[in-house]
C-alpha cells in the first residue's frame, strides 16, 4: 500500500534525488523489514542487495569464490541485511541451542532405583538406560533468542566513575562496547565463517582484505537507501 502512496506522491512534479517510487523501493522495503512490518519485505530487501551485490562484487572476491560466486553473495546480503536491521530492541536466535531453548545430549537416565534391603543387599539392581535427554540452555536461560542490547541497556552511555569521583556528580560517557549504538553489531568473523563453509581455502587475511570492506558496503547500502527513501518520502509529504 505505501507503494502505490507513493507512486501517487511522486506523480507531482518534483525534482529530487530519489524521481520515482521504485527508486525509493529498496530503501522503503528496508525499513519495512528491520521494524518487522512484512517478511515479504525482508525477502525483498535481500533479493534487492544480492542483486547491487553481483553489480558491485569486486573482482578479487569473484576469482576467489569461482563457481561459489552466487551462493556467497546471497550469504554476504542475508547478514548484511541483519547487521543493518539491529537494533537495542532486537533478538537474535541462540547459537548455543540454536533457538530450541533446549540443549540435548546422551545421558543416562534412571527409570528405576531398584530395590536394596536395609541390610544393604540389592534385591533388584537399578534400572539406567542411555538416552538423548534435553537441558535447559544456560547462555539464553531457555528462551531460543538472546537480546542484541549491550550492557550499558541499549542506553549507548555508561557511568564514567573517575570523573563522577572527581566531579561528586554522576557524569556519563559513551559505552566502550557498543560505541554509543545500544546494541552489539554482528561480527564480521561470523560472516567470514559463513563464506568459509562455501570457500574453504579462504584465509582470514584475505577476508579482511578483499571481502570484509565488500561485506561492510553492503551493509552501508541498507542504512543509506533508508535515508534515501526517507528524504523522498519527506519531500513529496510536505
Amino acid at each position: 500500500m505505501i507503494y502505490g502512496v507513493l507512486g501517487a506522491l511522486f506523480g507531482r512534479e518534483h525534482r529530487l534525488a530519489v524521481s520515482s517510487p521504485q527508486e525509493a523501493r529498496f530503501g522503503m522495503a528496508a525499513f519495512f523489514a528491520k521494524n518487522d512490518v512484512s517478511e515479504q519485505d525482508k525477502f525483498g530487501t535481500v533479493e534487492a542487495l544480492t542483486q547491487y551485490a553481483r553489480l558491485r562484487v569486486p573482482k578479487l572476491v569473484a576469482k576467489a569464490a569461482g563457481n561459489k560466486l552466487g551462493q556467497c553473495l546471497v550469504i554476504l546480503s542475508k547478514m548484511a541485511f541483519e547487521d543493518y536491521a539491529r537494533s537495542a530492541a532486537s533478538t537474535c536466535q541462540c547459537s548455543e541451542c540454536k533457538g530450541k531453548g533446549l540443549i540435548y545430549g546422551m545421558k543416562e537416565v534412571e527409570k528405576h532405583p531398584g530395590i536394596i534391603r536395609a541390610d544393604g543387599v540389592v534385591i533388584i539392581e537399578p534400572w539406567i538406560e542411555t538416552e538423548r535427554v534435553g537441558e535447559l540452555c544456560q547462555k539464553c536461560n531457555g528462551k531460543g533468542v538472546l537480546s542484541n542490547r549491550c550492557r550499558c541497556k541499549g542506553r549507548g552511555l555508561v557511568l564514567d566513575e573517575e570523573q563522577t569521583a572527581l566531579q561528586g556528580v554522576p557524569v556519563h560517557k559513551i559505552c566502550p562496547r557498543c560505541a554509543g549504538r545500544g546494541y552489539s553489531k554482528v561480527p564480521s568473523s561470523v560472516a567470514y565463517a559463513a563464506i568459509k563453509a562455501y570457500v574453504p581455502d579462504l584465509n582470514e587475511r584475505t577476508w579482511r582484505r578483499n571481502w570484509k570492506p565488500f561485506y561492510q558496503t553492503l551493509v552501508e547500502k541498507c542504512h543509506s537507501e533508508e535515508k534515501r527513501a526517507e528524504i523522498a518520502f519527506n519531500a513529496v509529504t510536505k
